[in-house]
């Protein structure tokens, strides 16, 4: 069974813009994939797609969830919120509520299996905050369970939306662009704590990047979009200047410029559980 299986995924917007053109995907369970193209390549969209937030356009595709169909042939399935309690969402903005604790963020990930009772009045059985600790304890902010959401800095709070993943019971990650608005050490950071839950967790995660060179050190494959198609899926170390040159021309720049302060993650975490060779040969179109 596959993590995340894709057919003939097609969306065109209102505009007559092609965001996606056929994408055919398939993700095994506990890879970490780095999803990379410059702006506008339509990794924002397929990741809207994967999560049953979009429905594409209507004729003959699916998206499944392990091994469960999340939307099909342009219509979101109508258990698609039973399916979306096995994917965690990082958004870029981190989608917390400031004016909550952390905690109660955090516990957010526990909804959707708690009775109705529970979810109007917020009254989270002890388990579940015990759990909410333990969660918070792994991404490095215990010491922040008590504290008001909007006094964390972008990266603790990016950490705080992947305990709730945790929370939630998650199975699969999808993290959309979640280092974009942080500083180097924060986003190591980050990363260093989405390779953990791939590692420890066996989560499969799927990473959107503007930047080729934290994708090779930290996911073993690369899945390269352009214009909506996939143009490349493959070993991430394959990806060079040269490859990517001849995949994006003169876009290639945005994606081969180093970051201010490359990342250094532990030797685990760049391997991830599957290895390098988890992902299919590469391709290039």
């Amino acid at each position: 069974m596959d993590a995340i299986r894709i057919e003939r995924l097609s969306k065109t917007f209102a505009n007559g813009r092609k965001a996606l053109d056929e994408i055919n995907l398939r993700v095994g369970v506990g890879e970490m994939i780095a999803l990379i193209g410059a702006s506008g390549s339509g990794k924002s969209t397929l990741l809207r797609h994967i999560a049953g937030f979009t429905a594409s356009d209507p004729q003959p595709s699916q998206i499944e969830i392990l091994g469960r169909p999340i939307q099909k042939n342009g219509r979101i399935v109508r258990e698609v919120r039973r399916i979306r309690r096995d994917i965690g969402f990082v958004f870029q903005q981190f989608n917390l509520v400031n004016r909550l604790t952390v905690q109660t963020n955090v516990l957010i990930g526990a909804l959707a299996r708690l009775p109705l009772w529970r979810r109007v009045t917020g009254c989270f059985p002890r388990g579940e905050r015990e759990r909410s600790v333990a969660a918070l304890a792994e991404v490095g902010i215990a010491d922040k369970v008590y504290e008001r959401a909007a006094n964390l800095s972008g990266g603790q709070q990016q950490r705080a939306a992947l305990a709730r993943a945790l929370v939630q019971h998650a199975r699969l990650v999808l993290a959309d662009e979640p280092i974009a608005s942080l500083d180097p050490e924060s986003s190591r950071r980050v990363m260093d704590m989405l390779a953990m839950l791939n590692r420890n967790h066996r989560l499969t995660v799927v990473v959107s990047l503007h930047q080729v060179d934290i994708a090779m050190q930290y996911c073993p494959r690369t899945i390269a979009l352009r214009d909506g198609r996939v143009v490349y899926d493959g070993p991430s170390a394959a990806l060079t200047p040269p490859v990517l040159q001849q995949l994006y021309g003169s876009a290639a720049r945005e994606l081969i410029e180093p970051s201010a302060d490359p990342l250094t993650p532990a030797a685990p975490a760049a391997a991830g559980p599957l290895g390098p060779q988890a992902g299919p040969q590469a391709r290039a179109a």
